[in-house]
């Protein structure tokens, strides 16, 4: 099992966004200090839920100050942007890194974003696999031409630079729905589970993969499946309990989950075509209790339980876990980092 870090950057209030970048960046310095395999940087746009709207500019600043971590986007979301300007932002950075981005790619779902960019939320999923086809060839093909519903080509087009790694950067495609998983492990494109699917739905999401994948001939030889999920891990199972009670009695979760979050089409009001698998999540505000979480969301316990999940994640047929230690956890810097540390002394050496 790999262990990487999912890092959304968000702002608290009182912060400014300088501060959360400092905050970060100095998290990450730790991470390839302390033995894990890689990070992950979320792209979202016009709320302080998260202040990274170009995944690329911040991975090309880590690059610089690492050596080892995989580098990768969690997600960037494909329909925003134009495929030609991620297929070369893409092999910059994994030109500058050495070979180290890993690239994760998904379709979006805020109103918000796909409104002030002046698109139609109901398109996403057309639009995300034109852009998928697109790099696709433009990494692989010189001279490459694309005629699509959004996008086309006015001339053939050899991408400059090419990325280091061959074929292609590793691609990682968001999803726990059984068609979008389906779809995609059709092509062999492995999956990014959902941070926000319970246990039994990201098992059943890499049993479909696999056995999808396999139906269609796949070679799935060096194929990564993430495992995202929130992770905490404590002396105790008695702390760990409180400190989860703590961090979601001081956490306002209508900040995430709300209309300006949902998959909303405007003209409706209901969830845009596609997006009915998640209208429950966002309308009715993603509320979960404690022990919902605790036993079939979270990984989270004292060393000995923690171990004993992963492994579980393990055995359901992924290779990493992207970790979340608190991305909307308002923890002072020196106590995430005790955190990060305890979990790489204490959880990481049964895996290494």
């Amino acid at each position: 099992m790999k262990f990487s870090t999912f890092h959304l950057f968000h702002q608290f209030a009182g912060q400014s966004a300088k501060e959360v970048y400092d905050y970060q960046i100095e998290i990450v310095e730790l991470l390839e200090e302390l033995g894990f395999d890689g990070v992950w940087v979320a792209e979202h746009h016009f709320r302080d839920y998260g202040v990274v709207p170009n995944i690329f500019t911040l991975l090309a600043n880590l690059a610089a100050r690492t050596e080892r971590l995989r580098l990768g986007t969690g997600i960037v979301v494909l329909p925003l942007h134009n495929p030609v300007h991620v297929a070369e932002e893409a092999a910059m950075v994994d030109l500058l890194s050495g070979g180290r981005l890993e690239l994760g790619i998904g379709r979006g779902y805020q109103s918000i974003e796909f409104e002030n960019f002046g698109l139609d939320l109901s398109e996403a999923r057309d639009r995300f696999n034109e852009s998928l086809d697109m790099l696709l060839g433009l990494w692989t093909r010189d001279d490459f031409e694309y005629k699509g519903r959004f996008h086309e080509t006015r001339h053939p087009l050899t991408l400059m630079p090419k990325p280091v790694q061959r074929p292609h950067p590793p691609l990682h495609v968001a999803a726990v729905s059984p068609e979008t998983v389906e779809m995609y492990a059709a092509r062999g494109l492995p999956i990014l589970a959902d941070p926000a699917a319970p246990f039994k739905k990201i098992a059943k999401a890499a049993e479909t993969w696999h056995a999808t994948a396999a139906a269609n001939g796949v070679d799935t030889t060096g194929v990564e499946l993430v495992a995202s999920r929130s992770v905490y891990v404590a002396p105790t199972l008695e702390q760990a309990r409180e400190d989860q009670a703590r961090f979601e009695e001081g956490f306002d979760r209508s900040r995430i989950f709300n209309l300006r979050s949902a998959p909303i089409d405007p003209g409706t009001g209901q969830a845009a075509k596609g997006f009915e698998f998640y209208q429950d999540r966002y309308l009715k505000g993603g509320s979960v209790d404690n022990e919902f979480r605790w036993n079939q969301l979270e990984i989270i316990g004292d060393p000995e339980r923690v171990i004993a999940q992963i492994q579980t994640v393990r055995d359901m047929g992924y290779g990493n876990l992207m970790c979340d230690f608190g991305s909307t956890r308002e923890l002072p810097i020196e106590e995430m980092k005790k955190v990060l540390r305890f979990f790489a002394a204490e959880v990481m050496p049964a895996f290494r």
